[in-house]
């Protein structure tokens, strides 16, 4: 029996995404829930796949059963396919994930010459050749691969001869020239005439509609989105319903709630007189939906009406496409709308008042690594501003970069390090790559629907759309506004949030929570069962974490307090003195005035944390990262020598110098560092120990709880640990006894290299904790230098399918994650109290949290701004779990 390739709206349902891709399916649920849905039938990501994965043929028997559902069509529709009264159909691309603009999509398909005629002589000569110009440069583009701006260029030729500024101010006999144009186009572009038979019309769309799935744009999007490649995408042929009919007819995109801020009020806009691609393209800036109350009323009254029964229906919020033709309202598309981290927070709350959703099952609408974008800064309300332009806030957020004006330049100077603003006329879905990479994104034309606010706010980008005061001149690689013009490379600031576009670079703040945050972040810890801490050096950092929700602090990196990575340069010269000391005795005297400045630090930090566990690292870097580098001190020295210079600096040049390079090693990452300084060199582990003691009695005097956690870096072998515990022990006691205080403190270490995760039991019988260093555990166990890797291979590893994802972003779970696993299990054996968790950048990514909840650590720690990421992150894994549990007691 042939394989069913094709489904009529009618047979399918909302849990058939994964085969009939999300716009058919929903397709099919509103159909079968009884809305105004133009009939039609879908094409199987199954048949999609197996054209692509067999040389770009049609599986056996798939065009027979789109023979068979055409003819259901023309006897459903009382109209013919090629014949009179003439059946067109739209073709679309649905995949089983939403990727808005990225595959392909053509109108009005059936139209030929004949049939052209046919129209025009059922309903309007205006309308049936509009319709056939649209159908031939939608076609021309997406299956014969003609520019679009070759079109763009006759048509607008053409309303200028006519003097009309719109496009439907262009008479019938000038749309028919537009066609002539359009024809000729073709025939100079391909070498062929634009097909005529209806049926050739709709098996090439099927081909191109399938083979989108690999084009350029589909790819980066699945690839910055975490889609797999293997999908496929359905084709939805549909019959068409016209909002290009006159003025009682029109066309329009609608979010059942506001995508911005997740206000509960419709939210869109609509076109009279117009197609589709008119709103979603940003050809023509159409009008707010609340407008259409007042043109249609009734039409307007019908369309409040499905929106209520489809957001109740999903209990989603819905972003809905729909034609209304001649009066009457027709439903072309629903899916679950894309949203800012805000909306999406506020419409999940929101939703748990109103009894749409579960608490549980709110705390699952909100994506966590979305969320993240709204902890960033907002342009500060008191700055004075050079506002340029203001057009609509189609994506909150504030940025600042330099102007770039072309996707391909964008990506090339972001990834030389500059931040970059894209600005275009309009985007497309051409401009995906440049968009990924820019800070912000700017066009002069399109609506709060158009393709770049859609795909902003999908990414969590700044966005202003249809900012018409602004002029670009590509060619120029500038725009005007007024007399003024910004060319390529000046620094502008974005103001997604308002909308305006403003000149140099302007101040941020720090944003604050919002109340529905902090309840949807309440239900989050009445949730989860792993902890969240953060990385921060700084007292300033751990109140921030604090705020955010941190329950203490999980990575403390005493080198910051050194003075590496631009922290305290005015201690620069006491920790080079330190670096360059000969002997234990100058190394001491070095120590002795550093201890002062540690025993600060640790202060502010322990008392920010008041209450709280605070892990401190003792110091991990090797010594040579404290000292100029060897390149810049030869070229010194070569100066000074060449000229003449002072003899005495000369000399101190020298000496450093030599110091440099005797430091100096092939491979420091796997070098003297970590535990194996504090072996070799135990006053400046001394030194570090006293301060954290002595800091911590301080506050114990004062009624201050402390709770200090002493962790010592890349232990490798047991004995590493068990000597540096001593000292450790040692230092407290002596501490202790001269102040007459003692305080509860730990000693743990960091799970960093290979070996201590295989012996972690050994390890164990010394460790009060474990804390996994992700980030090097990630370098030793792949044998990468991250520098090295990331700036070299790593991106092309990804792109080409080796690794399935950057390992030093999301955890290698069948790898690096076998060890942790190890590790814990090993720990726990001797150790069943064993304190487990992880300080990596790790500790802030979703999808590793998701696995560290499942392999029992205790805790997360990541950086003050990705706290509620996290709590959330850790809330999800649990509700994920207790369903997962939930299911298989069911069976």
């Amino acid at each position: 029996m042939t394989k069913k390739y094709v489904y009529a709206f009618h047979e399918g349902n909302a849990a058939m995404r994964d085969l009939l891709g999300g716009k058919g399916a929903n397709l099919a649920e509103m159909t079968n829930i009884g809305l105004p849905v133009p009939p039609g039938f879908t094409i199987t990501t199954e048949a999609c796949r197996e054209y692509l994965a067999g040389g770009k043929v049609f599986p056996p028997g798939l065009m027979d059963q789109v023979e068979e559902h055409l003819a259901a069509l023309e006897a459903r529709t009382g109209k013919r396919f090629g014949g009179e009264p003439p059946l067109l159909v739209s073709v679309r691309s649905g995949a089983p994930f939403s990727m808005p603009g990225m595959m392909d999509t053509i109108l009005n398909l059936g139209l030929s010459d004949a049939t052209v005629e046919a129209l025009a002589a059922a309903a309007d000569p205006r309308f049936a050749w509009d319709s056939y110009r649209r159908f031939i440069q939608m076609f021309g583009n997406v299956v014969m691969g003609i520019p679009h701006h070759r079109f763009d260029e006759i048509f607008q030729a053409q309303k200028e001869a006519a003097g009309v500024q719109e496009d439907y101010q262009l008479p019938p006999e000038h749309l028919k020239q537009v066609v002539a144009r359009y024809r000729e186009l073709v025939r100079q572009e391909t070498g062929r005439d634009f097909p005529q038979d209806p049926r050739e019309q709709l098996t090439l769309a099927i081909r191109a509609v399938f083979e989108s799935w690999n084009n350029p744009r589909a790819v980066v999007y699945r690839r910055v989105n975490r889609i797999p490649d293997d999908l496929g995408t359905a084709v939805n042929v549909q019959a068409m319903v016209f909002g290009n009919m006159g003025m009682d007819s029109g066309t329009g995109v609608v979010f059942t709630r506001n995508p911005n801020t997740g206000a509960k009020e419709l939210y869109g806009e609509y076109l009279l007189n117009a197609q589709g691609e008119d709103v979603v393209a940003g050809i023509r800036t159409p009008h707010p939906i609340r407008v259409l109350q007042e043109e249609l009323p009734e039409a307007y009254e019908q369309l409040l009406r499905v929106c209520e029964l489809l957001e109740r229906h999903y209990r989603d919020m819905q972003d809905i496409e729909f034609t209304i033709e001649k009066g009457k309202l027709y439903m072309l598309q629903c899916r679950s709308g894309k949203r800012t981290a805000q909306a999406a927070i506020k419409i999940a709350v929101d939703m748990v008042a109103e009894g749409l959703l579960s608490r549980e099952e709110a705390l699952l609408r909100v994506d966590p690594a979305q969320v993240e974008k709204i902890l960033y800064r907002s342009v500060d309300p008191k700055a004075r501003l050079d506002v340029l332009a203001t057009g609509l806030p189609a994506s909150p957020g504030a940025a600042v970069g330099i102007a770039v004006f072309d996707a391909d330049e964008a990506e090339k100077l972001a990834t030389e390090g500059h931040r970059v603003i894209l600005v275009r006329p309009e985007t497309t879905p051409d401009d995906i790559h440049g968009m990924v990479v820019a800070e912000a994104i700017v066009t002069c034309r399109g609506g709060m629907t158009s393709h770049a606010a859609i795909v902003a706010r999908g990414m969590g980008k700044p966005a202003v759309v249809g900012c018409e005061a602004i002029r670009i001149a590509p060619d120029e690689q500038s725009f005007t506004v007024g007399d003024r013009t910004v060319r390529k490379g000046e620094v502008i600031s974005v103001d997604g949030s308002t909308g305006r576009v403003i000149y140099g670079e302007v101040p941020l703040v720090d944003p604050e929570l919002s109340p529905e945050f902090r309840q949807l972040l309440t239900w989050a810890d009445e949730v989860r069962t792993l902890g969240v801490r953060a990385n921060a050096d700084t007292p300033a950092d751990a109140a921030k974490a604090r705020e955010l929700g941190a329950e203490g602090v999980g990575l403390c990196r005493t080198e910051h307090m050194f003075g590496q990575g631009g922290y305290h340069p005015e201690r620069m010269p006491v920790v080079m003195e330190m670096v360059l000391a000969e002997t234990p005795e100058e190394r001491k005297a070095a120590l002795e005035k550093l201890l002062p400045m540690q025993r600060e630090d640790f202060y502010g930090i322990l008392k920010a944390m008041a209450g709280l566990p605070v892990t401190i690292r003792l110091l991990d870097p090797p010594l040579h990262e404290f000292l100029p580098s060897a390149e810049a001190l030869a070229v010194e020295v070569a100066v000074l020598r060449a000229t003449g210079g002072d003899p005495a600096a000369l000399a101190e040049k020298e000496r450093l110098l030599r110091k440099v390079r005797a430091l100096s090693e092939l491979n420091p990452m796997l070098g003297f560092r970590g535990c194996r300084l504090g072996i070799l060199y135990p006053e400046i582990y001394e030194m570090q120990v006293r301060a954290i003691f002595e800091a911590a009695v301080q506050l114990a005097r004062e009624g201050v709880e402390v709770r200090p956690e002493i962790m010592l870096p890349l232990i490798g072998h047991v004995n590493e640990l068990r000597q540096l515990r001593e000292l450790v022990d040692r230092t407290a006691r002596a501490v202790f006894a001269e102040a007459g205080v003692e305080v509860p403190y730990s000693v743990g270490t960091m799970i960093e290299v290979p070996r201590a995760a295989l012996t972690a039991d050994e390890i164990a019988r010394e460790a009060a904790f474990f804390s996994f260093g992700t980030n090097d555990l990630t370098q030793t166990t792949f044998g990468f230098s991250r520098d090295d890797a990331e700036g070299k291979f790593l991106a092309q590893y990804v792109q080409q399918k080796v690794l399935p994802e950057n390992p030093f972003v999301s955890i290698d779970q069948a790898g690096v994650g076998k060890l942790v696993e190890m590790a814990v299990r090993l720990g726990r054996s001797v150790r069943p109290g064993l304190k487990l968790g992880i300080c990596g950048e790790h500790g802030g990514d979703p999808q590793s949290i998701d696995f560290f909840h499942r392999v029992g650590l205790d805790y997360v720690s990541c950086s003050p701004y990705r706290v509620p990421v996290a709590r959330l992150a850790a809330a999800q894994a649990a509700v994920r779990q207790r369903s997962q549990v939930r299911e298989i007691a069911d069976r």
